[in-house]
């Protein structure tokens, strides 16, 4: 009977001290607003709007009117439409008489590059991050060519905005 009443207590001792009551921790932290660079372009482009102003950005010049007649055409009547831009910017970026700047040496004219890129497809200077992370790949990868950026932000969302 005596082991029973140890037993017993040493198993309602070990579930009252066991079961504890689990501590709540509040921390203060202070609200920030995360906003993204060019994020108050609220206005998207229309198609005719967007391959003009693709056209004019890689030529100089307007667009013919039957080639952005045939283009707006094949963009209307294509299902997905981030392919369709894809494949128009591409064709755009491919012509021989794009105007595409050579490739920016890695000592002097590579910010000057991005932040000329930027200004003329997103109407905004780069932040620093964007400045670093553009040199950084530059810098690092030999396969990045002036087209490979136009391109990249050409299909960019901040791009389909104004």
């Amino acid at each position: 009977m005596k082991s029973k009443n140890k037993i017993l207590l040493f198993i309602l001792l070990t579930i009252f001290f066991a079961c504890t009551k689990e501590k709540k921790y509040q921390y203060d932290v202070n609200d920030v607003t995360v906003g993204q660079e060019g994020g108050d372009k609220t206005n998207q482009k229309s198609t005719t709007e967007f391959i003009s102003i693709a056209y004019a950005d890689l030529f100089g010049t307007n667009i013919p009117q039957t080639k952005l007649v045939n283009l707006s055409v094949a963009y209307s009547s294509f299902g997905d439409l981030k392919v369709i831009e894809e494949r128009i910017i591409s064709n755009l970026l491919n012509d021989s008489s794009a105007i595409i700047p050579a490739l920016p040496s890695v000592s002097g004219d590579t910010t000057l590059f991005i932040v000329n890129t930027y200004k003329k497809f997103f109407n905004r200077e780069p932040n620093e991050f964007e400045k670093h992370q553009w040199m950084n790949l530059i810098r690092t990868n030999t396969n990045v060519s002036p087209v490979t950026i136009y391109f990249a932000m050409m299909t960019s969302d901040e791009y389909r905005f104004y």
